[in-house]
């Protein structure tokens, strides 16, 4: 949470704008800012990142089958399934824990309409490859970029890639505005849909020009985000501290953690451990919680095991991962003296 004193001073301007909702001017300046920050051309400010994919595929006019990954959130799979199309799993490299480009192609059919990939922890998948297949088979991209937020590649924000990235400003992530979502477009006449999609298909405050939903943010979202933008740098450069403190308690101990690729400008979001079996991770989890320290299996279980997925997905290496992997606690709060703490329970959980 940013200072009390830097909110409270939004909320009394809300208060005396008297504009608590429908883009409203600290939803337009929040909007301005982060495509300054993030060095995007068109972005629109949702209620939440599950509704940004949802809009996405809308946006995009996609139907039929959308290849996708099995080691993400369930909202990546369930947007797919809640838009009426199908969601195609392929497996992700042991590496990154990303989609695997080279199972892609085998996977597309003629009711193949796009692929939606994720940026694993913020860790960038292989864009390239994968806008290579798109172009080949002209089907669109979408990036689940909900962890990508201050994460670069060659350069460029992850929002910059795909014909569409998602964004989640939930209060977990590295940078929130509370609850909150949004869409990063590289097109203009998309960008424009996304602004209809968003506000009930609204062209003017009288005319319809299609099939919308509600999916506006408020003045106090917007606000936390204007709060929390100003203090960005700085934590993320603690959380990148606080990874190097874990790397260096973990490193004597039998555990692996996800390639970065190179040319990555990462943002420390998480700090995922891969364990040799489920059984020592689950011995660690049961130490920690003994100890009033709460870890997250993210992501587990895998998505081909959904109870809606009917259909049966070859994903050996998502189905391993996904019971080995777990995500230990970060947060600029977060003290070295209990980064150790953890660690040391870690170790003798293990031996």
């Amino acid at each position: 949470l940013p200072p009390i004193e830097e909110y409270q001073d939004y909320v009394c301007r809300i208060w005396k704008n008297g504009w608590l909702t429908n883009h409203g001017p600290f939803v337009k300046q929040l909007e301005h800012d982060l495509k300054s920050y993030l060095n995007t051309p068109h972005f629109h400010f949702v209620a939440n990142g599950t509704i940004a994919l949802q809009i996405a595929i809308k946006a995009l006019g996609l139907s039929g089958e959308i290849i996708t990954t099995p080691f993400s959130y369930v909202a990546t799979t369930s947007s797919i399934v809640w838009e009426n199309c199908e969601p195609i799993m392929v497996d992700i490299l042991p590496t990154t824990l990303n989609i695997d480009p080279k199972k892609i192609e085998s996977a597309i059919t003629e009711r193949t309409s796009a692929i939606l990939a994720t940026h694993v922890y913020g860790n960038p998948c292989e864009v390239f490859e994968i806008q290579r297949i798109a172009d080949k088979y002209n089907l669109k991209v979408i990036y689940d970029a909900a962890h990508a937020f201050g994460a670069k590649f060659h350069g460029k924000s992850l929002f910059n890639f795909g014909d569409i990235a998602t964004a989640s400003f939930h209060a977990t992530k590295v940078f929130h505005t509370t609850e909150g979502g949004g869409l990063f477009s590289q097109n203009a006449d998309v960008h424009h849909k996304i602004g209809m999609l968003r506000n009930f298909g609204h062209i003017t405050a009288d005319e319809i020009g299609c099939v919308g939903i509600n999916a506006k943010n408020s003045e106090f979202h917007a606000a936390m985000g204007l709060c929390n933008l100003k203090y960005i740098r700085s934590l993320i450069a603690v959380r990148a501290k606080s990874s190097q403190h874990y790397d260096k308690c973990l490193k004597h101990l039998p555990l692996s953690k996800p390639l970065i690729l190179e040319s990555c400008e990462y943002n420390y979001t998480y700090y995922p451990i891969i364990f040799e079996t489920e059984a020592k991770m689950l011995k660690v989890v049961d130490l920690l919680n003994q100890n009033h320290i709460y870890p997250r299996r993210y992501f587990y279980p895998s998505l081909s095991n959904l109870v809606y997925i009917t259909q049966k997905f070859d994903t050996p290496i998502c189905n391993d991962i996904s019971c080995r992997v777990l995500c230990l606690p970060l947060s600029h709060a977060l003290s070295c003296e209990n980064i150790e703490r953890i660690c040391r329970l870690i170790s003798n959980a293990l031996t």
